[in-house]
Parts: C-alpha cells; structure tokens; sequence
C-alpha cells in the first residue's frame, strides 16, 4: 500500500517486522469488545480503492514485465513485496487474466477504472465492520479486482474468527460479493480434504443478506429463463 500517512509509513518501515500496528489495532477491537458496544453478529462487508504511488508514464504491457527475471536483493520494497504475493489469493493467485498495465515501480497494483474517469493504478482496501454500533474490525488489503475483494471477505472473516472469537450470523454486502461461490462458503463453509469435515464456517452457516447477480432477463434476443418449463417427471425443459 502507497505511503499516504505518517501511519503507513511507520507501518511499512519502522514497526514493519514487529507488526506491533495491527497489534495495536486488535488491541483496541478487544477493548471495543470488552466494554459492551458491540454485537459481534452481523457484519457488513465493502471495499474502497486507494491510488497507488505509481504513475502512468513508466507503465509497460504485461509481455514486457517478467517477475523471474527480477533481482530481489536490488529490487525496492514495492517489487520485493510483489514477488513474495504471487501465489496469494489476494494478488497474484486472484486472478488469471494479466492486467493490461503494469507499473515496475509498484507492480502489485491493479490498473482499473473502476473508480470512474481515468484508469489508474491503484488497490482495494477491504473493511469487514460491525453494523451494530459501525466498529471497523478488521482491514485487508489486496488487488483492485473483483476476485480478490471476494477472497478478502474469507481472510476477514477467518480473522475475526481466530483473532476475536466472533462467530458472524449475517453478512451484508453489494451485488459485487453475490457471486455463488461466494455465497455458497458463507452458507456452506469450506471442505477440509485432509480431515473431511466443514471447517471455518459453524454449521449453521453465515446468512447472506447480499443481491445476487441477476441474468435471467436478455436484451439480446435469446431466450430468457422465464421462456422454459421445468418437467421433473422426464427431467426436461419445454421452450
């Protein structure tokens, strides 16, 4: 994340390695908790963008930027940082698609437009808040895709988990977070193959109060799913 503040700049260099800033953020969550003025049960999720310290003048196309052939030693903290992420969901790991844009300088951030006017390089900063009385529990930081903002709400909620002992009922979030996977975890929980058994989620589950996407009407002169009839004695549709 771009240095915007004093904060982050000690974040990143002086109490990097100790991460005694998100120390002291739990510490305050557990004293929100311990004083009363919290419900600890439904939860809201969303994500806002924040510009990255990268500018458009350096930016090169996908082919021309090859992590493997990166010297680590020499590279600055923005490089470093990227090349230890690739395989994480959050970044490198979230995706398949290769941006069409990439900032040597900070090759981490996304190139979006998604903020509305010119695409920049920027990433997604992610909150998970409880709605009760608006405490901000927990932050993620990932790329600014969608696919990660949605992986982010796994790390949160794992996080407020392991960290607070907070089991959430209720989640709501926007459109962006209804894709099925998405709400099948939250409902269902996640399969462990070593000992298979459910694990992250209690087995009532996490009730969605999210929209899903919606693509049963057509506006391209194809059948929408209205136009069919479902037969369960032949297992058949009729148009």
């Amino acid at each position: 994340m771009p240095h915007h503040s004093t904060f982050s700049k000690n974040s990143h260099d002086r109490f990097r390695d100790s991460d005694l800033l998100r120390q002291v953020f739990e510490t305050t969550v557990k004293a929100c908790i311990a004083a009363g003025p919290f419900g600890g049960e439904r939860f809201a999720v969303d994500a806002t963008l924040i510009e990255a310290d990268a500018g458009r003048r350096n930016m090169v196309g996908p082919d021309e930027w090859d992590p493997a052939a990166v010297d680590p030693d020499a590279a600055p903290r923005a490089v470093r940082e990227h090349l230890a992420v690739l395989d994480d969901a959050a970044f490198g790991a979230a995706s398949d698609a290769q941006p069409k844009r990439v900032a040597p300088s900070d090759p981490a951030a996304q190139w979006t437009g998604a903020g509305g006017g010119h695409a920049t390089f920027a990433y997604a900063a992610s909150y998970l808040i409880d709605i009760d009385h608006g405490i901000l529990v927990v932050a993620v930081a990932t790329r600014a895709i969608r696919q990660a903002e949605t992986g982010a709400v796994r790390t949160m909620i794992d996080r407020t988990m392991d960290r607070f002992g907070l089991y959430p009922d209720r989640l709501i979030a926007d459109t962006a977070y209804g894709a099925a996977p998405m709400l099948n975890w939250l409902v269902e929980g996640e399969e462990d193959q070593a000992t298979i058994q459910w694990i992250v989620v209690p087995t009532n589950g996490i009730e969605p109060h999210i929209p899903v996407f919606d693509k049963s009407a057509r506006r391209d002169g194809t059948f929408e799913r209205s136009d069919f009839t479902y037969d369960h004695r032949s297992d058949t549709y009729t148009c």
